[in-house]
């Protein structure tokens, strides 16, 4: 439904390594930068982009991860990368029996997830 979508950050150079690191474990990479602009995403299609400018009002952001193990590889990485916690990996059977998520607060107060729908195994 949705091609892409971009948000304001302001400070864009923490911003684009913030996301380098976090994202890295879900295998989407940095494919176009240009202008105070990054594309992130995976296969050549850049999904995720910021952008220097007026951060908006927090919002959530939730990124597919392949497996489980990618979703507690992406919390590490956004902890160690300076995210707050705001949900540590693990089911969430209010969404359904196989969520499987980790919540992150990130750059300008947006809260950040990866999610893996698949049964575990």
């Amino acid at each position: 439904m949705i091609d892409h979508i971009g948000v304001g950050l302001t400070d864009y150079e923490a911003g684009k390594s913030f996301f380098a690191a976090a994202l890295a474990p879900l295998g989407v990479t940095l494919l176009m930068e240009f202008h105070g602009h990054a594309g992130f995403g995976k296969e050549g299609k850049p999904d995720f982009w910021i952008s220097q400018g007026a951060a908006a009002a927090p919002l959530h952001i939730a990124f597919s991860a392949d497996n489980r193990a990618a979703v507690r590889a992406f919390y590490a990485a956004a902890l160690s990368a300076g995210a707050r916690d705001n949900g540590a990996p693990g089911i969430r059977e209010l969404y359904h029996p196989d969520y499987y998520g980790a919540f992150v607060i990130g750059p300008d107060g947006h809260n950040i997830e990866a999610v893996c729908h698949a049964a575990e195994g």
